[in-house]
């Protein structure tokens, strides 16, 4: 054997002993990561197509990010996308349940909720966790809005009594479902600044031509002639016969000439 053969032989022991060890198997939080990041990858191309669309909320309109993210938190509590966009408000950078939307998911779990009055002064609900006996119950009043600075809100104004229904459903999901309610607890009439889809007019994009401009020029309001009416006094009275006198009115020294906007009168 020559000294090439065992270079060589030795070469290769080198790199077969200097080879990597296998990675190791995924677990399942990788797996369950990996599977994530593909549903994630699906929801933003959705979000994209959406975005723009009516049937996307005001509050999340032209925000292919925030769509996504309302997707995945959907998901996770059970909601299908379409039903997400129409349940999940983003207010202040904060997502947020619709009050309908927190019942239907604590009533899935199994949980009871019950109205058992509702007007536009007092709203009580109850509720119990699935497999209890035990009834919890919530009372919302306009004394209670008050103290809490709530009545003067717009939403108040025009719906005390759906928002009192709202205030109950959020206070009773969270005492006897707050599992059900992943992160979400608060409903959106709950937040400050709530408002049920309001749509301001879109003002057109300015431009250079438009900045640039000349402004249009003013046209000047005439102001109206001052009338002037010839009395008694313009006739010559030492005639007596009440006859016109030419001559006295074109010597008046009160007869303008031409009444001029502005001009002395």
């Amino acid at each position: 054997m020559t000294s090439t053969d065992i270079a060589t032989r030795d070469e290769q022991n080198t790199v077969a002993t200097t080879q990597a060890p296998p990675a190791p198997a995924p677990t399942a939080g990788t797996t369950s990561l990996m599977a994530w990041a593909q549903e994630a990858d699906l929801a933003y191309q959705m979000a994209q197509k959406l975005a723009a669309t009516s049937f996307v909320p005001q509050s999340l309109r032209g925000k292919p990010g925030d769509i996504t993210a309302a997707i995945l938190a959907g998901a996770e509590l059970g909601l299908k996308p379409m039903a997400t966009l129409k349940s999940i408000d983003v207010i202040q950078g904060t997502p947020a349940l619709r009050a309908h939307a927190m019942r239907a998911i604590v009533q899935q779990q199994g949980h009871d909720i019950e109205l058992v009055h509702s007007d536009d002064t007092r709203c009580v609900m109850r509720g119990r966790r699935n497999g209890s006996e035990n009834w919890q119950e919530i009372e919302w009043t306009v004394d209670r809005a008050r103290l809490m600075g709530l009545l003067g809100k717009d939403q108040w104004k025009k719906n005390p009594k759906g928002m009192l229904i709202a205030r109950a459903t959020g206070e009773l999901s969270r005492l006897i479902a707050s599992d059900a309610l992943h992160g979400m607890p608060y409903a959106s009439e709950e937040y400050e600044g709530f408002t049920t889809g309001q749509v301001l007019p879109a003002k057109a994009p300015l431009s250079v031509a438009a900045i640039t401009a000349p402004a249009p020029a003013q046209t000047a309001v005439e102001a109206p002639q001052q009338e002037y009416s010839v009395g008694r006094a313009d006739v010559d009275e030492t005639a007596g016969d009440g006859v016109w006198d030419e001559d006295a009115v074109n010597g008046s020294t009160d007869w303008p000439e031409t009444a001029q906007p502005g001009g002395d009168q």
